[in-house]
C-alpha cells in the first residue's frame, strides 16, 4: 500500500478527538491529589474515609469498565464516547455543587464510570481505525492526553490555590467565593466541565468505527470510511476484505472465541500486565504526590508546584514515546523502561530510610522521582493501551478489553486505598521498596508470554492468539 495516498490528517483528526477522552480521564484521575488535605480539614476525614474519597471513583470506574466494552461491542465505540462525555460533565457540575461529603462521593463515582468507559472506547476506537505502521503513535496519542489531563489537574490546582491565596477574596457573589476561595477544591474539579462539554460537541463529526460497521453488516459504510483513510476504492476494499476474512463477517460478539485456548490466553496475559502495572508505584505518585513531597520535609506550596514538574515531564516524557513507540517497538520500551523505574524506586526508599544520615538533599529525591515518572511515562504508560487495544479479536475487542480494564482499576481502587495505609505502616521508604519488587513479575510475563505486535495488522494479530 502507498503511505503517500494514506490520509493521515483525516486518522490524526479522529484519532485526536477520541483523545480528548484521555484528558478527561488525566483531568479527573489527578484533580483528586490537590484536593485530599482540603476535603480532609472540611469533613475530618480518617485514613479510611481519606482512601474512600480517593478511590470512590475507581470504584466508579470498575463499573463503567464493566459493561463499557461490552456496550461499545453492541452499540458502537461513538455512542459510548458520547455517553462518556455526558457522565464527565454531570460530575463535574455535581462535585462543584455539592452540599456535603455523601453527595461529593456519588458526583466523584458518576465521573468515575465516565473514566472507565472512556478507557476502554478511545483506544480501541483509535485502534480500529489506524494504519499498522502508525498505530502504536497513534494510539499513544490517547496516553499522551491522559498525561496532557494530568498536567492540566496540577496546573489549575496551583493556580486556584494562588488564586484563594489572593485576589479570590475580592470575589462578589455567594457562590464565587465559596468556589473559588472559600472551598477551592469544588473548583478544582468542576472546571473540568468546560472540556467535557467540548468533548461531547466534538463528537458530532467523526464517523463510527469502520471495524465494528464491518462485524454489524454495515461493510458498505465502513467501505466509505476506509476510502476516505486510504483514499481509494481499491485499497478500502482490500481492507475490507481482510476484515471479512478474518471475522468471517461476524455479525454479533462471539462469546464463545473466549472458550478458545490463544484467546484466553491473550485476555489472561492482559489482564496480568494491566494489574501488575499498578502495583508499580505510579498511581501512588499521582494520587499522592503531594503527601509523599510533604513527608521528605518540603512544605505544602512547594509540594503542589513540584507536582507540576511532575506531570510536565510526564507530558514531554510522553511526547518522545509517541515517536518511538513504532519505531523501537512495544516490547523493547517495557525492558528500558522498568529497568529504570526498579532502579529509581530504590533510591528513593533509599533517600527515605537513610537520607538524613547520607547528607542527602531534598533535590535528590526529587530528581529521582522525575526520573522514575520519566522511566514510567517511556514504558508502562505509553504501551499498556496500545497492547491492549490490538492483542484481541474484533469480535470481542470490546468484550477482552473490558476484563482486562476491570483488572487495571481493580488495581488501581487497591493502590488508591492502600497507600495512605502503606505509608504510615511500612513508611515512605518501604513503600517505594514495595513497588520495585512488583516491576519484576511485569517485565517477566512481558518478556515470555507477550508478543511483540508493533507493524502487525490487528487481523495479523488475532491470527496469532486463534492459530
Amino acid at each position: 500500500m502507498n503511505n503517500n495516498q494514506i490520509n493521515l490528517n483525516y486518522i490524526g483528526f479522529l484519532s485526536v478527538v477520541a483523545a480528548i477522552g484521555g484528558f478527561l480521564f488525566g483531568y479527573d484521575t489527578a484533580v483528586i491529589s490537590g484536593t485530599i488535605a482540603q476535603v480532609t480539614t472540611q469533613y475530618g476525614l480518617d485514613n479510611v474515609s481519606q482512601g474512600w474519597y480517593v478511590g470512590c471513583a475507581l470504584v466508579g470506574s470498575i463499573l463503567g469498565v464493566t459493561c463499557g466494552g461490552y456496550l461499545g461491542d453492541r452499540f458502537g465505540r461513538r455512542k459510548m464516547l458520547f455517553i462518556s462525555a455526558v457522565l464527565f460533565s454531570v460530575s463535574a457540575v455535581y462535585c462543584m455543587l455539592s452540599s456535603d461529603f455523601q453527595q461529593l462521593i456519588y458526583a466523584r463515582i458518576i465521573g468515575g464510570i465516565g473514566i472507565g468507559v472512556v478507557s476502554i472506547i478511545s483506544p480501541m476506537y483509535i485502534s480500529e481505525l489506524a494504519v499498522p505502521q502508525y498505530r502504536g503513535r497513534l494510539v499513544s496519542l490517547y496516553q499522551l492526553a491522559v498525561t496532557i489531563g494530568f498536567l492540566g489537574a496540577y496546573i489549575v490546582n496551583y493556580l486556584l490555590m494562588q488564586y484563594a491565596i489572593g485576589d479570590a477574596q475580592n470575589l462578589q457573589g455567594e457562590w464565587l467565593r465559596l468556589i473559588f476561595y472559600q472551598e477551592v477544591w469544588r473548583g478544582m474539579l468542576g472546571i473540568s466541565g468546560l472540556p467535557a462539554v467540548f468533548f461531547f460537541l466534538i463528537i458530532f463529526f467523526i464517523p463510527e468505527s469502520p471495524r465494528w460497521l464491518v462485524m454489524h453488516g454495515r461493510s458498505a459504510k465502513a467501505q466509505d470510511i476506509f476510502r476516505r483513510i486510504y483514499g481509494s476504492d481499491s485499497a478500502a476494499r482490500t481492507e475490507l476484505n481482510k476484515i471479512q476474512d478474518a471475522s468471517s463477517a461476524e455479525k454479533k460478539v462471539d462469546w464463545k472465541l473466549l472458550a478458545q485456548p490463544g484467546v484466553r490466553k491473550a485476555v489472561w496475559i492482559g489482564a496480568a500486565i494491566a494489574l501488575l502495572g499498578q502495583f508499580m508505584g505510579v498511581n501512588a505518585v499521582l494520587y499522592y504526590g503531594p503527601t509523599i513531597f510533604e513527608s521528605s520535609g518540603i512544605s505544602g506550596g512547594d509540594s503542589l508546584f513540584y507536582q507540576v514538574i511532575v506531570g510536565l515531564v510526564n507530558v514531554l516524557t510522553t511526547v518522545l514515546a509517541v515517536f518511538i513507540i513504532d519505531k523501537i517497538g512495544r516490547k523493547k520500551l517495557v525492558y528500558l523502561g522498568v529497568s529504570g523505574m526498579i532502579a529509581f524506586l530504590l533510591l528513593i526508599g533509599i533517600y527515605f530510610f537513610w537520607g538524613k544520615v547520607l547528607g542527602l538533599p531534598s533535590l535528590f529525591m526529587l530528581s529521582c522521582f522525575l526520573a522514575y515518572v520519566f522511566c514510567c511515562a517511556i514504558s508502562i504508560s505509553a504501551v499498556i493501551w496500545v497492547l491492549l487495544s490490538e492483542m484481541y479479536p474484533n469480535s470481542i475487542r470490546g468484550l477482552a478489553m473490558s476484563i482486562a480494564g476491570l483488572s487495571l482499576w481493580l488495581g488501581t481502587y487497591l493502590v488508591g486505598q492502600l497507600t495512605p495505609w502503606l505509608l504510615d505502616n511500612l513508611s515512605p521508604g518501604g513503600t517505594f521498596f514495595l513497588f520495585a519488587a512488583m516491576c519484576v513479575p511485569y517485565m517477566l510475563i512481558v518478556w515470555k508470554l507477550v508478543p511483540e505486535t508493533t507493524g502487525r495488522s490487528l487481523e495479523d494479530i488475532e491470527r496469532h492468539w486463534i492459530h
